[in-house]
């Protein structure tokens, strides 16, 4: 089956119409005029950007962005022209550029909104003195028609946007947002549509009209209508136009590919099928970019491509913020591994990881895994052994094997584990530092001992930098009846207790240490305009 460009239209303005908030409420506050924009995600590196946007209704003639003196067209991410990315090289370091978004088409110098500025990376070799970055993780969730007062899965779309708001308050260099930006897992929501109850109930929940077909394309088809509801909701009405000056990294998760990490004898989610891997990729090229290559990652990475005279990876890659810190950031569901090879992530993914870690060129090293490590939730696609009893309300306990064992769990995931932390604790200069995604809480713990490996002369330090769009249904200890604990093949010296609260992490880089300062928002319904966050631990890390 094909689909037309004017049926495409047609489907694109219904999903318009459907979607809960769609690109409604774009203003970033500060009075910037956005214009015709609906988002703007831009990445950056030393020497060239990557930006995704998108309108609010289709172009059809190709947007121009002027960059100082040199004017780039845009590169159509979708079938009707909403959807734009721009690639531009050849930058000088540390420099900030004026970018105009223009008309194209005979009609250049129509602007299609204000004016803004960005700035590229200081240069790999380049002494730096400072650096400030902020991140967190699970920032997706529908936004449900229900009063958040009585009924909150996921937090209101105001909410997240406040958050975002005092994130960028910290004036951070740039943000990582580590994995789940969407939820709509595929599965569960066809069986609640299998529900009459549930079914009928579902006319609350407006996102379901977003219905797929794994029969066609992702993109070019309806499905990309529905492709459009799902994002339009859950990023581009989040994110706006906010972000536009600040660098923002999107590592992706198991919610991003549109399903849970689950394994049951009727089905293994992951590694994805072709379908679920073509929705995160095409969620990805609508919505928020890739990463930019700037060294060489290893001819074994996947999801490397040229476009627009730029290398990017999709969903492995590299921050290098002249000689003071370098971040390495990858997928822990897309390409994991089951049998012989069996890791979160592949075994050439593994050894970059090994290089750029044994190589101390930067002053500082962090890993940005979209998986944590040092706790269990008792999960079936985690690093650890540890079946924990499950009394949830949302989520069914794991299944055992007939050996009583985590049923499908591999032991080389256990095995990748052991060589991740002892290429980290290996470091002769540097603290081995963890930020990851994927667990609803905030928290920080310094691992001393991981099965046989004695890590104590330089124990990993793990910090979960807290979820922006968990609601209360959310937090492990109700979806899975247990608070998440750390795996009995660990011995951890607590840096700060496991707190099932929305926050994020700012973290403070100079020459000789790094503190880590992590934010909390209050417990329960908070109104989007009464929201403010306190310090809950203020680490030092020498």
């Amino acid at each position: 089956m094909s689909i037309t460009r004017r049926e495409l239209l047609r489907a694109a303005a219904g999903a318009a119409a459907l979607a809960p908030l769609g690109c409604a409420d774009i203003d970033a506050g500060d009075g910037w005029n956005s214009g015709e924009l609906a988002h703007i995600l831009p990445l950056v590196s030393h020497s060239a950007f990557n930006i995704k946007l998108s309108f609010r209704e289709p172009l059809l003639e190709a947007p121009i962005l002027r960059v100082g003196t040199r004017s780039f067209p845009g590169t159509r991410q979708d079938s009707v022209g909403r959807f734009w990315a721009f690639r531009v090289d050849g930058l000088s370091p540390d420099t900030e550029f004026q970018l105009e978004l223009m008309r194209g088409g005979g009609r250049e110098g129509d602007s299609l909104c204000q004016s803004w500025p960005l700035r590229t990376f200081p240069a790999p070799d380049h002494r730096q003195r400072k650096l400030r970055v902020a991140s967190f993780t699970c920032a997706g969730g529908p936004n449900l028609q229900f009063p958040a007062m009585l009924f909150q899965p996921f937090k209101p779309a105001g909410y997240r946007r406040k958050l975002f708001d005092l994130i960028l308050d910290q004036k951070p260099d740039f943000v990582i947002a580590n994995g789940d930006h969407v939820y709509f897992d595929l599965p569960a929501l066809d069986r609640l549509r299998e529900n009459p109850l549930l079914n009928a109930a579902s006319s609350f929940i407006r996102a379901m009209s977003a219905v797929f077909d794994p029969a066609l394309p992702v993109l070019g088809s309806a499905n990309e209508a529905a492709l459009t509801i799902v994002g339009d909701d859950q990023i581009a009405s989040i994110y706006g136009v906010r972000f536009r000056s600040t660098p923002i990294f999107f590592i992706t998760d198991d919610h991003d590919y549109f399903d849970n990490d689950d394994a049951t004898r009727q089905r293994v989610t992951f590694p994805p099928d072709a379908f679920h891997r073509d929705l995160r990729n095409a969620l990805q090229k609508l919505y928020f970019p890739e990463f930019i290559v700037e060294r060489e990652l290893g001819t074994e990475i996947p999801g490397l491509s040229h476009q627009d005279g730029v290398q990017l990876s999709s969903h492995f890659g590299e921050i290098q913020y002249g000689d003071l810190f370098t971040g390495l950031l990858y997928d822990c569901g897309g390409y994991l591994d089951l049998g012989a090879q069996a890791g979160l992530f592949p075994i050439g993914v593994e050894a970059w990881l090994l290089k750029r870690t044994k190589i101390e060129d930067s002053r500082h090293l962090i890993h940005f895994p979209s998986h944590p490590l040092g706790w269990t939730a008792g999960k079936w696609r985690e690093w650890y052994r540890d079946l924990l009893v499950s009394q949830g309300s949302i989520v069914a306990e794991v299944l055992r094997d007939e050996n009583g064992n985590k049923y499908m769990w591999q032991e080389g995931w256990w095995n990748q584990h052991q060589r991740l932390v002892a290429m980290l604790s290996a470091q002769v200069e540097r603290k081995p530092i963890m930020l990851t995604g994927d667990l609803h809480a905030l928290g920080a713990t310094r691992i001393e001992r991981s099965g046989s490996l004695d890590l104590s002369s330089n124990p990993v330090i793990s910090i979960l930098p807290g979820p922006v769009g968990v609601g209360d249904a959310g937090w492990p200890s109700r979806a899975r009846g247990v608070l998440a604990q750390t795996p009995a093949d660990l011995v951890t010296t607590g840096l700060l207790g496991l707190e099932e609260r929305n926050g994020y992490a700012v973290l403070q880089f100079d020459r000789d240490r790094i503190e880590c300062q992590l934010f909390r928002c209050p417990e329960g319904y908070v109104s989007p305009s009464q929201l403010n966050v306190d310090v809950v631990a203020r680490l030092n890390i020498g």
